[in-house]
């Protein structure tokens, strides 16, 4: 291995320490740029092995992970992320957060969710599970169709 491998190995793997602060700092500049969502700047603190999690999909490995996030910022037009709060214990982190979708076609939507992230001993999110309900916020948002779809959920689970 060549000398600037090393250094660029050594330079790409390097880190600081997850905190909630640390990981509230990257979430918001994923989410709150203009326009679209970036997720370039946070991807590294992934680990290539994680497991992520939520109301529709289950993903295995970086490169699956990376896809689902440019699918993601293909299909909206924008995002906004709002942290409410967050805990750290040992190696999990609890995030609870507010998600402002804006799809091209259709009004924005407020998802509201929460996130347990797993930590590696390399300090890595090696596991994600997200926490929301993907249709009754969406459908919240479309007039007429939201009490609706609320009577129904009562009607059969409520």
């Amino acid at each position: 291995m060549y000398l600037f491998d090393i250094i660029v190995t050594i330079y790409f793997n390097r880190q600081e320490k997850m905190t909630i602060e640390l990981l509230k700092d990257l979430w918001l500049q994923t989410y709150n740029t203009e326009g679209k969502p970036d997720w370039s700047h946070i991807l590294p603190y992934y680990d290539k092995e994680i497991f992520f999690k939520d109301t529709i999909q289950e993903i295995h490995g970086i490169e699956e992970f990376s896809a689902m996030t440019q699918r993601l910022t293909k299909r909206s037009k924008q995002l906004n992320m709002a942290i409410i709060n967050a805990v750290k214990d040992g190696d999990k982190i609890f995030i609870e957060w507010e998600m402002t979708l804006s799809f091209k076609k259709y009004p924005s939507s407020i998802l509201h969710g929460a996130s347990r992230i797993t930590l590696s001993k390399q300090g890595k999110i090696k596991e994600q599970r997200d926490y929301y309900d993907l249709w009754g916020d969406i459908f919240d948002n479309i007039p007429r169709f939201n009490k609706a779809y609320r009577k129904f959920v009562k009607n059969k689970f409520g």
